[in-house]
C-alpha cells in the first residue's frame, strides 16, 4: 500500500494554494488552554476542499469530468474546484442531505443526485455514473491525494501552535485524522493526536478494539458528517501509526459545543466540525495545551431552535461540564 509521507503532504499545500486559505488558530473563550482551528472558514465552510483540490490539481488535465458521492461537505469541495477548473461534476448525496449542503453543491454548479442514507449506496451509485459518463470517482476520504491534502491542516498546526500538548480531530473514514495525525506526529512527535467519533458510530474504535477494520451499524447522530460506518483502508492504516486514542462523544455534548461556539465564541459550526471541542469540554481529553480541529460551519438553520439554553438557564463561560 502506497501511503503518503510528509513530502507528499508539503507539496499537497503548494498545489492547492490556490484554492485554499490558511485557516486562523482561535482562542476559544469558553474554557482556558483550547485554541480552535478554524476549517469552518474554508471557501466552502469545511476542511474538505484541501482534500478535494489536491486530488483534483494533481490529476489536471487528465480530467474531463468528476463525481463523487458525500454527506455535503466533500461535495461541496468537488464542486467549487471543478468550477474554477472548469469541469462538469456530479455529487451523490443522501435523501436526507442538509439543506444548506445541497444548496452548496448546486450553487458551485455541480449536479446533485439524491441516493439512499448510506455512504455504501452512494458510493456505489458514483461508481456506476463514472462508467456510465466517463466520469473520474474523487474519493471523499480513502485516497493518497485526498489524505494528503488534508493534512496540510496538520502542517499550519504544527507551524501555528508550538506549544500544543493534543490535538483532537473529528473522525468519520478517517481522512482528515489520518492526513492531520501525518503531519503533526512527523513534525512534533511528542503531540498527542486524538481522534473525536459520534458515540453511535465509533467505527475507528471499534476496529482498534478488534484489531482490524470493522463496519458498525448504520445508527442516527446529529454529527451527519461523520456517518462512516467503516475506517477507509489507508486511513486505517495511518492511523495505527499515528493516532494515540480514540474517544466517543455523545450527541447532546455535541449539541451544547454547538451552542457555545454560537452563543459565547460568535462562530457558526455544525454539529460534525464541534466534536472535537466537545471532547475536550466534557473531560474526554483532558491536556492543555490543546487545539481543537473545528472541521466544518455548515449548519442547518433546522438545528438552531435546539441550541437555546433552558428556560432559567445563564450562560457561563470557564470550564464546562456536560
Amino acid at each position: 500500500m502506497n501511503l503518503p509521507g510528509i513530502d507528499d503532504v508539503r507539496a499537497a499545500a503548494a498545489r492547492i494554494a490556490r484554492d485554499t486559505r490558511r485557516t486562523p488558530l482561535h482562542p476559544f473563550d469558553g474554557a482556558d488552554g483550547i485554541l480552535l482551528k478554524l476549517e469552518s472558514l474554508q471557501p466552502t465552510g469545511s476542511f474538505k476542499v484541501r482534500g478535494a483540490a489536491n486530488h483534483m490539481r494533481a490529476l489536471g488535465s487528465q480530467l474531463r469530468g468528476v463525481v463523487t458521492a458525500s454527506s455535503g461537505n466533500h461535495g461541496q469541495a468537488v464542486a467549487y474546484v471543478a468550477n474554477r477548473m472548469g469541469l462538469p461534476a456530479v455529487v451523490v448525496v443522501p435523501e436526507t442531505v442538509a439543506p444548506p449542503k445541497a444548496s452548496g453543491i448546486v450553487r458551485w454548479g455541480a449536479e446533485v443526485i439524491r441516493c439512499g442514507t448510506t455512504a455504501g449506496e452512494r458510493l456505489d451509485l458514483a461508481a456506476t455514473l463514472a462508467r456510465e459518463r466517463g466520469l473520474h470517482v474523487v474519493p471523499p476520504f480513502d485516497d493518497p491525494l485526498v489524505i494528503a491534502g488534508q493534512g496540510t491542516c496538520g502542517l499550519e498546526i504544527a507551524e501555528q501552535a508550538i506549544d500544543a500538548a493534543v490535538v483532537v480531530v473529528p473522525v468519520s473514514g478517517g481522512g482528515l485524522i489520518s492526513g492531520v495525525a501525518l503531519a503533526v506526529k512527523t513534525l512534533r512527535p511528542q503531540v498527542r493526536v486524538v481522534g473525536a467519533e459520534p458515540q453511535n458510530v465509533a467505527r475507528f474504535a471499534a476496529s482498534r478494539a478488534a484489531g482490524t477494520r470493522v463496519t458498525v451499524p448504520s445508527t442516527e447522530t446529529v454529527c451527519d458528517g461523520l456517518r462512516v460506518q467503516q475506517p477507509g483502508a489507508f486511513p486505517w492504516e495511518l492511523v495505527g501509526r499515528y493516532v494515540d486514542e480514540f474517544v466517543a462523544v455523545d450527541d447532546a455534548s455535541v449539541l451544547e459545543a454547538v451552542r457555545l461556539l454560537w452563543q459565547e465564541a460568535r462562530l457558526v459550526v455544525e454539529p460534525s466540525g464541534a466534536i472535537a471541542l466537545a471532547a475536550l469540554l466534557g473531560g474526554q481529553v483532558v491536556e492543555r495545551p490543546a487545539v481543537a480541529v473545528v472541521s466544518g460551519g455548515n449548519l442547518d438553520p433546522a438545528l438552531l431552535p435546539s441550541l437555546r439554553p433552558q428556560e432559567g438557564t445563564v450562560p457561563t463561560r470557564g470550564p464546562h461540564k456536560f
